[in-house]
């Protein structure tokens, strides 16, 4: 957050100084959410001072199943953008505008945004204009390294963007801040303005893209935990290992290092006791209760999944539970509301990006269309129910709902503007179609 209503030539020095004091806090916990999703964990660094010769580190990696179950779940179909409302004229036009971005592959950007979505609780993309190839897309996209960006807002009303920063290493091993404005782009080295010039975007081309209002990662919050299970599972390990090599213990006989290699090498050993003093040799061992150790980490294993919001895993358990009622037993009601939460939050950043997008392709390729004319539809289960769905399809069009409204709500096609076109024959007796009048009833 900056206090400044505009960032200037004569303030972007000072305001780009208090933002990366801010902003080197992030970075350094994004880097370690970043290594712990790639399993760079606390139990690597593990010191047992107890047997330390016995030392398993074994890292459970449920951070990288928690991002890639989220991001499979919320992001493994194509986001689609669809028409809104009634004006038919601009079907066509979505049509084109999903052309160019299939074009621009944004079906890979958006699998990694999200994957920096998940572990860092933020990420960030990029549009710029693209000047050759317009027949294709007259615009490309990308996505940002969130340890190496970040967007100032303004701390007033609003909370508007001030502007976009990225920053890369020169050859010459210095930090250069790449910094964009609504009306200027900046560019920062140790201190001074070494390029500035005006572009016409009218708006800052990096846009965030926040999970949640408090930019949590999807397992920054059950960390403690993940580092528990990890322990655990060691902790088991070296129980099996230490049972397995346990200490031999000698009563009331002596025994040299020779005799115990060569016990070691037989198998076998003769002693001889006294009166009153009888000899004897065991093995100190005590096995740890696997099934207790297992309950507790069941326990805690529900307790994340709980959390962040993921389906059960019960172990193919049989019950008579069908339909709904697995839905809701196993989890995936949770998963669901998670993810109609997270595409609030997403459509919310991605109107930003949609605005600017449609001012490029309006000054470049001269097509119009408005942010309120395309609505923002994600994709999932498109095979569930699909009985059910195919019904609620027919159902509705035979209700005299608009088959475009249908074809949207029933849940079964990724692009419902696609299909409605090139269904747009074959629906038209539903388009046709009046509502029946009805005898009012005494």
């Amino acid at each position: 957050m900056s206090p400044v209503e505009e960032i200037t030539s004569e303030n972007i020095i000072l305001a780009l100084e208090a933002a990366i004091t801010v902003h080197s806090t992030n970075s350094s916990d994004i880097d370690y959410l970043y290594n712990y999703y790639r399993g760079d964990q606390p139990i690597l660094d593990r010191i047992k001072t107890v047997r330390p010769e016995i030392n398993n580190k074994i890292v459970e990696n449920h951070a990288l199943e928690i991002v890639d179950f989220k991001k499979g779940y919320e992001f493994g179909e194509q986001i689609q953008y669809v028409r809104r409302g009634k004006d038919e004229s601009v079907s066509e036009k979505i049509n084109q505008l999903n052309d160019f971005m299939f074009s621009a592959n944004k079906v890979s950007q958006d699998a990694k945004l999200a994957e920096w979505f998940y572990i860092s609780g933020t990420s960030f993309r990029m549009v710029l204009p693209k000047s050759d190839d317009l027949d294709e897309t007259p615009f490309e996209i990308d996505v940002l390294d969130p340890r190496y960006t970040f967007v100032v807002y303004s701390s007033g009303f609003g909370n508007h963007p001030l502007m976009g920063v990225k920053s890369i290493k020169t050859l010459d091993d210095k930090v250069r801040y790449q910094i964009y404005t609504p009306k200027e782009y900046f560019e920062i080295e140790e201190e001074q303005i070494i390029k500035v010039e005006p572009h016409a975007l009218g708006m800052i081309p990096i846009i965030e893209y926040p999970a949640n209002p408090s930019r949590l990662g999807a397992f920054e919050i059950v960390l403690p935990l993940l580092d528990t299970l990890n322990n655990m599972a060691s902790n088991r390990m070296d129980g099996i290992e230490q049972f397995v090599q346990s200490f031999m213990k000698f009563v009331n006989c002596d025994i040299d290092e020779t005799s115990f290699q060569a016990l070691k090498d037989m198998g076998a050993i003769k002693i001889k006791g006294e009166p009153g003093n009888p000899a004897d040799v065991d093995i100190v061992s005590k096995e740890l209760n696997q099934t207790q150790a297992q309950v507790s980490k069941d326990d805690l294993y529900q307790m994340v999944l709980i959390i962040c919001g993921m389906p059960n895993r019960n172990g193919g358990s049989s019950t008579s539970d069908t339909g709904a009622a697995v839905i809701l037993r196993d989890g995936w009601s949770a998963a669901e509301s998670r993810a109609k939460a997270t595409e609030v939050v997403y459509k919310e950043s991605d109107k930003k990006f949609l605005k600017l997008v449609l001012r490029i392709v309006r000054d470049m390729v001269g097509l119009d269309l408005k942010l309120s004319d395309i609505d923002i539809k994600f994709n999932r289960r498109q095979n569930d129910n699909l009985l059910v769905k195919t019904q609620g399809l027919q159902n509705m069009l035979e209700a005299g709902v608009h088959p475009l409204v249908a074809i949207t709500t029933c849940g079964l096609f990724n692009d419902a503007t696609d299909v409605y076109s090139q269904s747009k024959e074959y629906l038209k007796k539903w388009e046709d179609k009046k509502p029946e009048k009805t005898l009012p009833s005494h």
